[in-house]
């Protein structure tokens, strides 16, 4: 945001009473935990719930917004629908960006929009490299220095790369014929590409003895490729030749899945690239799409799950040595930088002072998700948003194709840095009575249940409802004050209740996070959803809502609370440190946090839903009892982005929570 912010917590409005035998009613069950097959698919970005599309599928009943929603079960969220969407979204949004700064040239007017944040006017640097070369700026120690960058007084914080990425060397590919068996890694079909080269092959999948007239166990077809040092391995499925919904998964010689897609080529083909990091034989497997994808072992074709897609499809793989361009801008800690790729670029990549990679992607584009008072720059192939920890020459690769493009980077001071005297507010609102449900896609204003009428689910007194309130309240602002200690000694927000502060709501620089509801109630179909994903906390009046339920359902699933509730637990402190987590989960979103890896060594804060829930969010401990003396402490820490959301590299989001609170 870009002032100061409080947060407060609250039962603002009158409070709707429903007994608990209503309450349990209420709570549809959450959705089942992924199967081992679909949690290696999730991990390796691809979607196992059905890709229904259009208007109809994107709804906050059966899907809202993944990138947004904490949700019981990550088999139900519906990636293919909403990415189209939020691409769709964020070409909208940088064609009303293009439209304003004309109109701003045109008629000499102030650069600034809706959030008083100015818009750069960008310079233009050109490639030093030769146009149709390569080797002169292709690594991270190699990068061309853009010395005019920066957010400081003396230099310009907007610019516009214009550079070509050079086209590999080409031969003729060879055409490869298949012949079933070839779903294992034992029973490839060779390529016949021995360092550079590239082939192209039709086949069918289902024709095996795996496929629907088989053992149904589904079909797969393996191919190796043999890649020296240097070389990058791609592997598409596009074309009029290909009507299946495909798969792909590169696999190394020891079956380990390395690198996967599902959709980033045209409609439902795929495309991937991946550049190893030792020279070998690596195996890149065609599959069909299914609720439960991959092989449970790669080296047994009978190994699948049933139900994948089956047809025709052409599928072309290459290695050969692809150009990329790395650029060097000095940032300061907590520099907010935004950046669009046109022309050939698909692919950017933010790296920190030492080489480490900080956010990348290739087609993806969440800048839709932004609130209105971003200045945040969108649309294009990619677009990417990073906050700088230290200060230092970062680099930002280029890649993608062959031929010319067009990158934008653009950097902002964040937070409250931006505007003087702004202070912000979180406001934490346990019985609003009322909620607008349709901030979050849901049908419209509805009257939800208190925080108070569910305490009784985890076998807590309702007169205690107050007390927990509290404990609730104290553990947010630890996790939003305290506990980020980060780069930004200044953290500037306040952390409320509405119940004492009720003139804070609908007030400037004050977010409100509403605690209360069920899924019935508000028609969300999740445990938790915020209103925008916002790098730099552009916008400070950002809504969230935490919905009871699910948490407070009977023992059993691993998002309920009572599944780590027994006589031996502190129960309040529990509730209470879970409740919080949630709660800050959500209000990372709303200052520029992105979903992190649920199913890795790091429990963080932001990790997404779906698993793991009491280890990565609860803070269980390994007695897998909530309220005893090994539980954990979860915090914003640095960690992987979910695989499914299509971002790489490592979020610090300590850091983004720090930054987004910066006082002068």
């Amino acid at each position: 945001m870009r002032r100061t912010v409080s947060v407060a917590v609250g039962l603002g409005a009158a409070a709707c009473l429903v007994t608990p035998a209503a309450l349990s009613g209420a709570a549809p069950a959450p959705g089942e935990e992924p199967t081992p097959g679909q949690q290696q698919a999730l991990d390796l970005g691809i979607q196992v719930a059905p890709k229904e599309s259009g208007a109809a599928a994107l709804t906050a009943d059966t899907n809202p917004n993944p990138y947004l929603a904490n949700l019981p079960s990550l088999t139900d969220a519906n990636y293919f629908a909403w990415n189209k969407d939020m691409h769709a979204e964020a070409e909208k949004r940088a064609v009303s960006q293009r439209l304003a700064a004309n109109r701003r040239e045109a008629f000499g007017t102030s650069r600034r929009g809706t959030s008083a944040r100015a818009v750069p006017t960008p310079f233009v640097h050109d490639e030093e490299e030769p146009a149709g070369t390569s080797g002169s700026n292709d690594s991270h120690v190699d990068a061309e220095p853009i010395p005019g960058f920066g957010t400081g007084a003396t230099r310009i914080p907007a610019v516009r790369i214009l550079g070509g990425l050079a086209a590999p060397p080409t031969s003729a590919p060879r055409t490869v014929t298949t012949t079933e068996d070839q779903g294992a890694i034992p029973l490839a079909t060779p390529t016949g590409i021995v360092g550079s080269g590239s082939s192209v092959t039709t086949s069918v999948l289902g024709d095996g003895p795996h496929g629907p007239a088989g053992t149904a166990s589904n079909d797969f077809d393996f191919y190796s490729v043999d890649v020296v040092a240097g070389q990058t391995l791609t592997a598409n499925t596009e074309g009029s030749a290909s009507t299946t919904d495909t798969i792909l998964v590169v696999y190394a010689a020891d079956g380990t899945p390395l690198v996967a897609d599902d959709d980033s080529g045209t409609g439902t083909s795929s495309s991937l690239s991946y550049k190893p990091a030792t020279p070998g034989t690596y195996y890149v497997m065609v599959g069909g799409y299914a609720f439960d994808p991959l092989p449970a072992d790669p080296f047994d074709s009978g190994s699948g799950a049933g139900g994948a897609d089956v047809g025709d499809y052409r599928v072309a793989i290459a290695s050969q040595e692809l150009d990329a361009d790395f650029y060097s801008v000095r940032l300061r800690p907590g520099d907010t930088v935004g950046s669009s790729a046109e022309g050939a670029a698909t692919g950017l990549t933010v790296r920190t002072p030492s080489g480490e990679e900080r956010v990348g992607g290739v087609g993806t584009d969440a800048s839709s998700l932004y609130p209105p008072t971003s200045p945040l720059i969108g649309g294009g192939n990619t677009a990417i948003a990073y906050v700088a920890e230290e200060a230092g020459w970062y680099s930002v690769e280029v890649s993608g194709g062959s031929g010319s493009y067009d990158v934008t980077v653009e950097g902002y001071r964040p937070g409250t840095q931006g505007d003087r005297g702004r202070r912000q507010t979180v406001l934490l609102d346990f019985a609003p009575g009322r909620v607008n449900t349709a901030t979050w896609g849901g049908p419209g204003t509805r009257r939800v249940s208190p925080f108070a009428a569910f305490v009784p689910q985890w076998g807590i007194a309702r007169t205690s409802a107050r007390a927990l309130e509290n404990r609730i309240l104290n553990q947010v602002r630890a996790n939003l004050q305290a506990e980020i200690a980060g780069t930004n000694p200044t953290v500037n927000v306040d952390v409320l209740n509405a119940r004492l502060y009720p003139e804070l709501i609908g007030q400037e620089n004050v977010s409100r996070i509403y605690i209360a509801g069920t899924i019935a109630e508000t028609g969300i179909n999740t445990i938790g959803i915020a209103q925008y994903i916002d790098p730099g906390n552009f916008g400070q009046e950002d809504e969230a809502i935490v919905l009871l339920d699910v948490l407070s359902a009977p023992a059993g699933p691993a998002s309920s609370l009572n599944t780590y509730l027994n006589a031996t637990s502190d129960r309040l402190a529990f509730v209470s440190q879970a409740v919080a987590n949630v709660t800050a989960h959500e209000v990372g979103h709303t200052i520029g946090n992105y979903h992190t890896d649920n199913a890795d060594e790091v429990h963080n804060m932001m990790d997404s839903g779906g698993a793991n829930f009491g280890v990565n969010l609860y803070g269980v401990g390994p007695d897998n009892v909530g309220g005893t003396a090994d539980d954990e402490n979860i915090e914003f820490r640095t960690d992987t982005y979910s695989p499914v959301e299509g971002f790489t590299g490592l979020e610090d989001t300590e850091n983004v929570t720090s930054w987004a609170y910066a006082g002068r």
